[in-house]
């Protein structure tokens, strides 16, 4: 059975930088999508980034986060990392990492990552950012 597990959460101020690491284990697929979204109590749950795992890195990120975080795979670690830079309290949230479809379109729907189409997800790392 494919695991996810996150790391890398932590409290930051407003302005730093936080690396979240996403190990995957288990899983036998080529080709597909991960991705980071985010979610608060009460809150739809927000694509944040997204990654198509076909070499070429074909990513796609929220529009509040562009800019600022950076989504990567570590093939070696089998790892998909997130480097969150220039923090603001807004990111302050439990970040969950999934894996989604075989396709390059990664879920997208109206340029949102669709928590629904993907099926393996991660038991979530807290990021709290204080001004």
């Amino acid at each position: 059975q494919e695991q996810l597990v996150e790391s890398g959460g932590g409290s930051v101020q407003a302005g730093g930088s936080l690396r979240l690491s996403c190990a995957r284990t288990g899983g036998t697929r080529r080709n597909y999508c991960m991705a980071w979204f985010r979610q608060d109590p009460g809150k739809e749950r927000e694509g944040v980034a997204a990654l198509y795992t076909d070499g070429d890195h074909r990513i796609y990120y929220a529009d509040s986060v562009k800019g600022r975080f950076t989504i990567s795979q570590n093939n070696a670690k089998n790892t998909i990392d997130l480097q969150m830079n220039d923090l603001n309290v807004d990111d302050t949230s439990l970040y969950y990492c999934a894996a989604g479809p075989p396709n390059p379109g990664c879920g997208r729907d109206g340029g949102r990552i669709l928590a629904t189409e993907y099926s393996a997800w991660g038991q979530g790392t807290q990021v709290t950012v204080s001004s």
